[in-house]
């Protein structure tokens, strides 16, 4: 049974926008931390420091997630969307839905998961 392209071109487009929006306002979050030692405590600092790395973590997994939705929605232009990359087989429609980036069956996950 082949997916329906045009729900899951929709769906990841649509995910993309969110993702988009959110990248905007994490930006600030995540730019260098300048305290004023003088002003504010070491506690504050590290505060600022962690807030920082998490932020910058968000960004780098929001990266990672656009890219993913960009192979996905050239995947359904090239007409291999819900094709397993390993074995070819078809990716069931429940584990789409889950993961619309998904690439692998879920034998071939499975299998990935094992060899690490």
């Amino acid at each position: 049974m082949n997916p329906d392209l045009t729900y899951f071109r929709q769906l990841l487009l649509q995910r993309r926008a969110k993702l988009q929006g959110m990248a905007e306002t994490g930006a600030a979050a995540a730019r260098t931390v300048e305290l004023d030692q003088t002003r504010v405590g070491r506690l504050s600092r590290m505060d600022a420091l962690q807030g920082q790395a998490m932020s910058q973590e968000a960004i780098r997994r929001r990266r990672l997630e656009l890219q993913r939705i960009s192979e996905a929605l050239a995947a359904i232009d090239a007409d291999e969307y819900g094709y397993c990359q390993v074995c070819d087989a078809p990716i069931v429609q429940a584990r789409l839905n889950i993961d619309p980036t998904t690439r692998l069956c879920i034998a071939c996950a499975e299998q990935s998961e094992q060899n690490g």
